[in-house]
């Protein structure tokens, strides 16, 4: 029998308990592209952004359906996540707060749509990373709609990578979102499978 009864146990751990929520984060805050002609380009911010599935690549944008883009993106069924910086941190958070309606978001925050490889949507040059897509499925979840979508092309800015051709976070300074506000990443704490990693036998 344990020396600790129940409450002694529950009594020693101080919680506050939330009402259920979104409170996984941090999220990559991405700027998402989407449209079939100059007419009708359009940038929607979101942070419900995740991967899903490593082979094939498949990823998922979770969207309002009262929001602009959510059109464009269901009759297209593509899109483009373009990855954001620091130094996008501004153009970030407006495409989030306006709406394609009433603006030109490209000409607001001096964006440059350019051709994507695959996709018909825009990549956004200004992007270091940029995530061609394509829907496959639409959950209907609640407040939002989950588009269960394939990357069909990947293009990163050569300024970002280092001397392996691997994309260099150090160098993007990639932006992130959390409860309501955006941070930088810091510092790299280590890598995968460091933790279990055989240390190196050194020469004599």
């Amino acid at each position: 029998m344990s020396k600790y009864n129940n409450n002694q146990f529950f009594k020693s751990m101080a919680r506050t308990y939330w009402k259920p929520g979104t409170i996984i984060y941090p999220l990559p805050a991405v700027m998402v592209s989407c449209g079939e002609n100059p007419e009708e380009y359009n940038i929607i911010t979101i942070a419900w952004t995740g991967t899903i599935n490593s082979d094939p690549p498949m990823c998922y944008i979770s969207v309002r359906p009262g929001r602009h883009s959510y059109d464009i993106i269901k009759r297209t069924g593509e899109y483009v996540i373009n990855l954001t910086t620091e130094k996008l941190a501004k153009a970030t958070d407006w495409c989030g707060c306006r709406s394609g309606k009433k603006y030109n978001k490209w000409k607001e925050m001096n964006l440059t749509p350019a051709p994507a490889k695959i996709v018909k949507a825009p990549i956004i040059e200004e992007s270091p990373v940029n995530i061609e897509c394509v829907v496959k499925n639409i959950v209907e979840l609640g407040s939002h709609h989950m588009f269960i979508s394939e990357v069909v092309s990947v293009s990163v800015d050569d300024e970002y990578l280092n001397e392996q051709q691997a994309f260099s976070f150090s160098k993007a300074n990639p932006l992130v979102y959390s409860h309501g506000h955006y941070f930088g990443m810091g510092k790299k704490i280590g890598k995968f499978g460091w933790s279990v990693e055989k240390k190196k036998k050194i020469k004599k």
